[in-house]
């Protein structure tokens, strides 16, 4: 990590939690097949040579399968790319590190510490009912292994229904960006109508804290008056607020984030001085303020601030009538705020040696303010900033009476030069590509995911945005809809480089095809997985994905591998497969569980970031499960099918 400029964060913990499944699997397959061949009756040092003489071939495949899937993963563009890139590339460097240590530390270990078991041993009653349940489920596993080699086409045809209505459910399962997460605060926006004045803003200000204070579950407030999170800008009728929830461990019980927020909103209503909005915050930081989807619509065809207001308030009316999709629209573009607008005799400035330049900075210099140096004072730089007194730029007279300096050196009053009249207009004027814009910003409802609220928006916008105003997408939703359907394409590469890798290793083209055709199987896990815990596709599901591609062919590798050896001794595929099926279903079913448990913490996780160690918890637990229990009968089916097709053509080797 430190190599690769890498932090402590969320994605690096998950590689380092699950590279510990990864990393223990090595070990687990050289002891076992080592104490295997101590139990036959060989002396430890030659029941570890042997154990490795059988394992290095898969130890390698395995290693280069992990590589093979995750190091493309790391060129991935986008914010997806990134967290991809820190997940994918520790877990690799594990995967390597874990073949090293297998292939040198772990077999003096073993020849070392590994001793034959005494014949006038006794075991204990936990050992004997383990052995006797775990006996039992190894036989029938095996007849049911045998059952489904003896019918390989049959088998094919159910593993082919299984996968298509898996991967049919993934095409259209609801997506998202990344889920909801409990940071431990909320943002409260106020605004009020355009041009409401201090004592007002103030007067919200109290009441937003009063209605706090009686709020269990809020340990404390931030209040601001006359800004605006979510413009990033000082706006003299908004109020923004920031909530922050008691710790995790004092929360009354059955605390729920959206729970307060939605209670918070309703509450809020209560003060009609002002709308308001309650938002959970962005998952990243610098993604936009809050969480959901944000769009900027653009005004295009030249048709003002007020045809922009226009625009965008119809588009959130429509979305907001939808029955059940917003739990709330917002946006705080408004082209009705009171101003003055400075209409300068251009003419009349010119005949009395006034320079234009002049007059506009010395009205920046009045109402804003204007650097002029810097000053240096208790080893610290501050800048200098000229700006009238508040008692002298209260009223419209204050402007009329300043005076400009002309050619001559006389001071000639802004008022001669100028006509000041009261206007309407847009306190912010955004721009998106270059075109006046005005951001709107929505949460849907929890039975939406953000990627069928997008497609929802995208219909609502091409009906009711009229010619001239189009939409952008920015912030999270930018980025969702950029990730796209970068899955498939990730899910595709990965299994194909795996196949370029063992087809390599295995110097035949039909072998590695026993392998992937097993992988597709994690898919039904996951699905399944995801619908029983109705979480949607998001980048965590993809990391999963991908990672269940390798976990699946090295389950395979183990497999196939011995399955080569033993048709090679003179088996048939069919009885090389399920011999081979036998003496690797212990140590498959060991670092299987082992893994499965050990994401366990992941699947029950609270607290900060519970939301992410879910999802990605999740999808391993769904994948792995299935990648155990289910692949594995039919990797005996697809060497069998795959071995009579290659003997037919004569391309097995």
């Amino acid at each position: 990590m430190a190599a690769l400029g890498f932090t402590v964060n969320l994605m690096t913990l998950f590689a380092l939690i699950l590279a510990i499944g990864i990393v223990v699997d090595d070990a687990i397959v050289i002891v076992e097949n080592a104490s295997r061949h101590i139990e036959q009756g060989l002396a430890p040092r030659e029941a570890t040579i042997k154990a490795m003489g059988e394992l290095t071939g898969p130890i390698l495949g395995v290693t280069l399968v992990l590589t093979a899937v995750f190091l493309p993963a790391s060129f991935l563009p986008g914010i997806s790319g990134q967290m991809f890139r820190q997940f994918a590339l520790v877990i690799a460097a594990t995967a390597i590190i874990s073949a090293v240590n297998a292939l040198t530390l772990k077999p003096a270990q073993c020849a070392l510490y590994l001793k034959p078991r005494p014949q006038e041993h006794r075991v204990n009653w936990f050992y004997r009912g383990f052995d006797r349940a775990y006996g039992a489920l190894e036989r029938h596993y095996l007849d049911l292994v045998g059952w489904m080699a003896h019918r390989p086409r049959r088998m094919a045809c159910v593993f082919l229904a299984l996968v298509g209505s898996a991967a049919g459910v993934f095409a259209v399962y609801p997506t998202a960006l990344m889920p909801l997460e409990d940071q431990g605060y909320c943002v409260v926006i106020a605004q009020l109508p355009p041009g409401a004045a201090q004592p007002r803003v103030r007067e919200v200000a109290s009441s937003v804290d009063s209605l706090l204070a009686k709020t269990a579950g809020v340990r404390g407030w931030v209040t601001i008056g006359g800004y605006s999170a979510l413009d990033s800008a000082k706006l003299s009728n908004a109020v923004t607020t920031f909530v922050i929830y008691d710790d995790w461990d004092k929360r009354p019980a059955g605390f729920s984030q959206l729970q307060l927020i939605g209670d918070l909103q309703q509450k809020f209503q209560s003060i009609p001085q002002a709308k308001f909005a309650v938002l959970p915050p962005s998952p990243i930081p610098g993604l936009g303020i809050a969480f959901g989807f944000q769009m900027m619509i653009e005004d295009r065809g030249g048709l003002g601030a007020r045809g922009l207001q226009a625009a965008t308030e119809a588009l959130l009316g429509k979305a907001s009538d939808e029955p059940g999709f917003l739990r709330l629209g917002f946006t705080t573009f408004n082209a009705d705020s009171p101003q003055l607008f400075l209409d300068l005799d251009r003419s009349m400035a010119r005949a009395l040696g006034v320079s234009i330049d002049e007059v506009f900075k010395t009205v920046q210099t009045d109402l804003g303010s204007s650097y002029v140096n810097l000053f240096n004072r208790f080893n610290q730089s501050f800048q200098v900033r000229v700006q009238a007194e508040g008692e002298y730029r209260r009223r419209p007279d204050d402007l009329r009476n300043l005076a400009v300096a002309n050619s001559a050196g006389q001071m000639v009053p802004l008022g001669v030069l100028a006509d000041l009249r009261p206007t309407l207009g847009s306190d912010l004027i955004y721009r998106f590509n270059l075109y006046p814009a005005a951001a709107l910003i929505g949460i849907p409802m929890p039975k939406y995911s953000s990627g069928q609220a997008l497609d929802r928006m995208h219909d609502l916008a091409s009906g009711t945005l009229s010619p001239g105003m189009a939409y952008e997408w920015t912030g999270l939703a930018y980025q969702e809809k950029l990730m796209g359907n970068q899955s498939y394409l990730l899910f595709a590469l990965s299994i194909t480089l795996v196949f370029l890798v063992l087809a390599a290793q295995y110097e035949s083209w039909v072998d590695p095809v026993a392998v992937i055709l097993t992988v597709p199987m994690a898919l039904v896990g996951i699905v399944i997985a995801l619908l029983l815990r109705r979480f949607p596709i998001d980048i965590y599901t993809q990391i999963g994905l991908v990672l269940m591609t390798a976990l699946a062919a090295k389950n395979a590798i183990l497999i196939v591998e011995f399955a080569r050896v033993l048709t090679t001794a003179g088996m048939t595929p069919t009885e090389a497969a399920i011999e081979a099926t036998r003496r690797r279903f212990r140590p498959i079913v060991m670092t299987s569980v082992a893994f499965i448990l050990g994401v366990v913490p992941l699947l029950t996780a609270s607290g900060a970031g519970a939301a992410s160690q879910q999802a990605l918890g999740t999808v391993v637990f769904g994948g792995m499960a299935a990648s155990t229990f289910l692949a594995i009968p039919f990797v005996s089916v697809f060497y069998v099918l795959m071995r009579r097709l290659g003997d037919r053509r004569g391309t097995c080797d």
